[in-house]
């Protein structure tokens, strides 16, 4: 069971990797899961971009990608974070940077917790979800 930080192409962002670490444990554990392997890959738009392409067939931009392999009550995955399309986004919905990177770091998880936001009613359980858990690290 581990939790790996990864930057490709970019500096590492300015985050507390333990800090991250517990809490992604605790939102994890609020759902009934455990964590297995969860990497994360903090990436410009060009990495996101091409990952986009190549595994998921869609292009354009998006701030991240879940790559799923969980199994059982034990989640597991490759989290890919655009930080340019995470401070563009920040500006844009007049958010803080530091907000808007968490709120993307836990959307991964949730997503591996079985969450979901594409289907009808979805993204307003996926933003309650994302609320919540940022209150936990937040404050």
């Amino acid at each position: 069971m581990a939790i790996n930080y990864f930057n490709e192409g970019i500096d590492m962002p300015q985050i507390s990797k333990s800090k991250i670490t517990s809490w992604v444990k605790e939102v994890a554990a609020s759902y009934g899961k455990r964590c297995g392997e969860i990497s994360y890959i903090f990436c410009d738009d060009e990495k996101i971009l091409e990952v986009n392409r190549q595994f998921l067939e869609h292009d354009y931009y998006t701030d991240i990608i879940t790559f799923d392999y969980s199994a059982g009550s034990t989640i597991s995955g490759d989290l890919f974070i655009s930080l340019d399309t995470v401070r563009t986004n920040a500006e844009q919905f007049s958010q803080a940077y530091e907000r808007e990177l968490h709120r993307v770091i836990i959307h991964g998880i949730l997503h591996l917790c079985g969450i979901n936001d594409k289907g009808e009613g979805e993204r307003e359980i996926m933003e309650a979800a994302e609320d919540k858990a940022l209150s936990l690290i937040l404050g």
